[in-house]
């Protein structure tokens, strides 16, 4: 894969990306591609936020209750079939498409900052 372009400081600045603590997770049948509907504990100033990860592949719901992970916070919200997704979740995408969600890899509060 190549690289994207250079961008400034003040590019990446404007991302608010911050860990989150899955509260809720249950498939997301009627999407289009398979995922799973999540819902991220921020902690206080950001709340509750919920999004849709395709994650299938290695994730099924039960095992993402209490897991930290990454995610921007600051996109606008965007509709996926029946449900609003308010946030986005980040992780590693393999040759396959297969996705591996990023977190920290030790506990921290919910809704640290990425720095």
């Amino acid at each position: 894969m190549d690289r994207k372009p250079d961008i400034g400081w003040d590019d990446f600045a404007k991302l608010d990306i911050r860990v989150g603590t899955v509260v809720r997770a249950e498939a997301f049948p009627e999407a289009r591609r398979p995922a799973i509907k999540l819902w991220l504990n921020f902690g206080e100033g950001v709340g509750v936020l919920k999004t849709s990860a395709q994650i299938t592949a290695r994730y099924a719901p039960d095992v993402l209750l209490g897991r930290q992970v990454v995610a921007v916070v600051n996109f606008p919200p965007k509709q996926i079939g029946s449900f609003m997704s308010q946030c986005l979740v980040l992780g590693a995408v393999e040759s396959g498409g297969d996705v591996v969600l990023l977190s920290a890899d030790q506990p921290v509060a919910a809704g640290a900052s990425i720095a």
